[in-house]
């Protein structure tokens, strides 16, 4: 008596009527889409491969071509470019064998393949500055900041 109200996966299965098969077309005139396939006669539609193009309006002006174009766009956009302090810091263990110098510029980041003629320039905070400098630079990091006063250096904004 218990196994009656029990299921079993092997007796699952759905409800009559609630599956319907797959129309299959060109199979003869009796299955009601003989022939033609539903496709109707002649005409790309009615060849394999077809396909319409995304946006073809069937030979009229297309609406994303009949709209007319607004606005524009702002290409110039000014690179900023981030120097970190111990990026600065091994350019100068390099250069100051042949010379000592305490301003960095634009000069200075040109001659050290830093930035570019147009870049703006962004002096970041990770890393030590060992000695005392000017350091110029379009804008600096808080940190940057801190670190460079802490050593008694001095950071101008330049234009």
């Amino acid at each position: 008596m218990m196994d009656e109200f029990y299921f079993k996966i092997n007796h699952l299965h759905p409800n009559k009527g609630s599956k319907k098969g797959k129309l299959r077309l060109g199979r003869g005139q009796g299955s009601g889409k003989g022939g033609t396939c539903g496709r109707g006669h002649k005409g790309a539609k009615s060849r394999s491969g077809f396909s319409k193009k995304k946006g073809f309006e069937g030979g009229q002006m297309p609406i994303q071509r009949r709209i007319p174009k607004f606005g524009f766009k702002r290409n110039i956009k000014k690179k900023i470019v981030g120097i970190n302090l111990d990026t600065i810091q091994n350019c100068i263990n390099k250069i100051s064998q042949k010379q000592e110098k305490n301003i960095i510029n634009k000069e200075f980041y040109l001659k050290n393949n830093l930035v570019r003629k147009n870049d703006f320039v962004k002096i970041l905070g990770r890393g030590e500055l060992l000695t005392s400098l000017s350091i110029h630079a379009n804008q600096f990091s808080k940190k940057a900041l801190f670190s460079i006063k802490k050593i008694g250096g001095k950071a101008v904004f330049m234009k």
